[in-house]
């Protein structure tokens, strides 16, 4: 039943607004004042008990001091919340209108005596709060201890320092931080090691008034640094940690979240494994965020175990937790993640293996493929999609060559063209756009290469040569042929799978029908072969290149014997037949029975339920999570009330499309279990990211390596240069480097 506001002149209810409804105190004397300042005269004739009972005042009738949150799903009044915010005066522009609550006119002495109240209790109040903003001071100087002149000059160096390293850390400036403390074997390496950025920057500030700087470097020789190499090094690490728990701090809040790797990155000190945690904050916002760069050194097991130990005893996460990993990698390292994964999940169970929002599942499945051929045909097309980036003119001779190949066929040339220019590598139909774009690639790379005009320098041509000899090769286009084929059954349910929340429900109800059809290739295989086969002459012909067994499998199987092989035969056995056994079995690995059951839940969103007519049974697949809720044992009477909740909604409420738009919602506080369900599902790594947090730490990172040379890379201004959106705490700062070296601190 809706709650009705009391005071006169307002018209709130609970159903059309999510204002907070506050009943009338008990206390006698709080209620005759809540009575008299709502200025109702058929109130007055009310008990407490009675008032309590049955009447309620909006929170726009108090001042937001006499409020406060407890929690994002509980606000409560302060003890001595007096209404005081009333409108008194509308009514009268409209004085033939019915008022079921009348207003009642006060007399002079009543004004007086309300007045002298108020000032009262003013008065009180203030006094109260100096009192307690007093005893709180006398507390707080007890606490602190009493620092001496040399620790507040040191602190106050170290919050310069830390600003200093902040800054070159967001602004990327170039930063000389790889050289090990066995390495500086001088004080004239140790000068040039420290000797640059850190140093200007601190000059810079000298330079612009900082009077503390100036007072304490100033009777230092010219020739002397500001600070140490070795102690430049200990607080980028600091500024790392500080940043890294900031991050950490609210995964641990939120409990459930899941690992996203990417593709190793080179440093000075070797490959590393960049870190990805995703989460929903207290805000109920979907984030993905960078955390670290972890040592690739080892074997598989190894990896997996350090990434364990990080996660657990370096950031005090719990694997039981996790709830999603998703890795990725192409050739070795994709098979290397594989390893490490199925290890992860072996231990953890809930730990669900799935591919990445941000790659196309048909990139996801071609880069997973242990077979040299298929990882030739996706080097060679990144290659080829990052030669024709590289200058405008390059993309004209291209366009140019569609031209020529495509005449009379305006509305092919068009979509070629278009393709071209985006990041083809990266779409679900890559291996069909490649199939369409081979002659006009091989034609536009002669071109280059023979450079007739002389306008290409020996660089681009030297680029075309090795592109266009790949293309030339019968192995490189029977390859590309055969994933376009195989993977077309995949290539319309990895679609669904990035689009919106209802494809992904449909998608993942869908799999049946895609593995059956991936099972009748498979039983019918020398049908489907002789098909694929006969496109990839066709294309051979076309392009003019011989049709022919690889040189290197004739030169193993000469060793051997002496009996001629086919080519079909051959690409049958040696590709068709290993393509089609790896992508079944593993769209089988990939969307096992939990991350199933999790996918179908997605019924619980709003606009999936109003698609199925709010005829969904999300009880058969909630069990996967049951452990994971705050009340499971009312959780199919709660699933029951939400169909039901939305299925009555009102003609102008409109119903939420994600989890995201769902989760904001200010009725989902009501499901607990709803709520603690949504946010589960959110964290897994195949939906989509929505809102502001969306995928910004994968293009921060890129940018990062974009604009850093290997050899100028530092982990610790990655994590900083990254992650710049997190706000930084300089004295926290300042208190873990005093607490992590203490011998440092003393010393200065």
């Amino acid at each position: 039943m809706p709650n009705f506001c009391a005071a006169p002149n307002c018209t709130r209810k609970s159903t059309q607004s999510d204002l907070a409804f506050f009943r009338f105190p008990r206390d006698p004397e709080r209620c005759r004042l809540w009575v008299e300042n709502c200025r109702r005269a058929d109130l007055e004739e009310k008990t407490p008990d009675q008032l309590n009972k049955h009447y309620r005042l909006c929170a726009k009738h108090f001042e937001p001091a006499m409020i406060c949150k407890t929690s994002p799903y509980r606000t409560v009044l302060r003890d001595t919340a007096i209404p005081t915010i009333f409108d008194l005066t509308s009514h009268l522009a409209n004085p033939h209108s019915r008022h079921r609550k009348r207003i009642k006119v006060l007399t002079d002495e009543e004004v007086r005596k309300i007045k002298e109240r108020r000032l009262e209790s003013s008065i009180e109040q203030l006094l109260s709060k100096k009192d307690c903003d007093a005893q709180d001071d006398s507390e707080t100087t007890d606490d602190v201890p009493q620092l001496t002149p040399q620790q507040k000059d040191l602190r106050e160096f170290l919050r310069s320092s830390f600003e200093v390293m902040v800054l070159i850390g967001r602004q990327n400036f170039p930063f000389s931080c790889n050289a090990r403390e066995d390495e500086i074997r001088s004080k004239e390496e140790e000068r040039l090691f420290s000797t640059g950025t850190f140093q200007a920057l601190i000059e810079n500030r000298i330079n612009a008034g900082d009077e503390f700087l100036r007072r304490r470097f100033e009777a230092v020789a010219v020739n002397e640094d500001y600070c140490p190499a070795i102690q430049q090094r200990q607080m980028l690490e600091v500024c790392e940690r500080c940043v890294r728990e900031e991050i950490l701090q609210q995964v641990r809040e939120c409990r459930f979240f899941s690992i996203v790797t990417g593709e190793l990155v080179d440093f000075p000190e070797g490959e590393h494994l960049p870190v990805f945690l995703r989460f929903v904050d207290q805000a109920n916002s979907l984030r993905e965020e960078f955390i670290e760069f972890l040592s690739f050194e080892g074997e598989e097991v190894a990896v997996a175990e350090r990434l364990e130990s990080q996660l657990t005893k370096g950031w005090g996460l719990s694997m039981e937790h996790c709830r999603g990993q998703a890795h990725a990698g192409s050739g070795i390292l994709g098979t290397k993640m594989k390893v490490i994964a199925a290890h992860l999940k072996e231990k953890y169970p809930m730990a669900v293996i799935t591919p990445t929002s941000t790659c196309a599942l048909n990139v996801h499945l071609a880069n997973g493929m242990p077979l040299t051929g298929v990882q030739v045909v996706i080097s060679v097309l990144k290659k080829t999609n990052v030669f024709f980036k590289t200058s405008p003119l390059l993309q004209t001779e291209l366009d140019n060559a569609i031209s020529i190949l495509c005449q009379g066929n305006m509305e092919k040339e068009n979509a070629l063209k278009e393709g071209s220019r985006s990041t083809w590598t990266d779409l679900h139909n890559v291996f069909e756009m490649a199939v369409d774009l081979m002659e006009p690639l091989l034609l536009c790379m002669d071109s280059i290469h023979d450079n007739e005009d002389l306008k290409w320098n020996d660089q681009v041509t030297n680029d075309a040569y090795a592109i266009s000899e790949a293309l030339a090769d019968f192995e490189f286009i029977v390859t590309l042929v055969i994933l376009k084929n195989a993977l077309s059954f995949t290539r319309a349910f990895g679609k669904n799978l990035q689009g919106e929340t209802i494809d992904v429900f449909f998608a993942a109800n869908s799999l049946t029908a895609v593995l059956h059809s991936l099972h009748e290739v498979t039983d019918n295989l020398e049908v489907y072969h002789e098909f694929w086969f006969e496109e990839a002459v066709s294309l051979a012909t076309a392009m003019e290149i011989p049709v022919k067994v690889p040189r290197l499998f004739l030169r193993k199987q000469q060793a051997v014997e002496t009996m001629e092989i086919q080519a079909e035969s051959f690409f049958k056995e040696y590709l068709t037949q290993p393509v089609m056994e790896y992508i079944t079995q593993e769209v089988k690995d990939i969307f096992s029975e939990n991350h199933l059951k999790a996918l179908k839940c997605l019924s619980l969103v709003p606009a999936v339920m109003g698609q199925m007519r709010f005829n969904t049974s999300e009880e058969s697949h909630a069990d996967i999570y049951r452990s994971d809720l705050p009340h499971p044992d009312t959780l199919p009477a709660e699933l029951h009330c939400w169909r039901i909740k939305w299925k009555h909604r009102g003609k102008e409420v409109s119903l939420p499309c994600t989890i995201h738009e769902t989760l904001q919602h200010s009725d989902v506080k009501f499901f607990p279990n709803v709520n603690a369900f949504l946010k589960i599902l959110a964290t897994l790594p195949v939906l989509k990211l929505d809102g502001s947090h969306g995928e910004t730490a994968q293009r921060r990172l890129q940018a990062y390596l974009t604009d850093t040379a290997v050899n100028q890379r530092c982990k610790n201004l990655a994590v900083l240069n990254i992650n710049y959106h997190i706000k930084t705490d300089l004295e926290e700062m300042v208190q873990c480097y005093i607490k992590s070296y203490p011998e440092e601190s003393e010393s200065d």
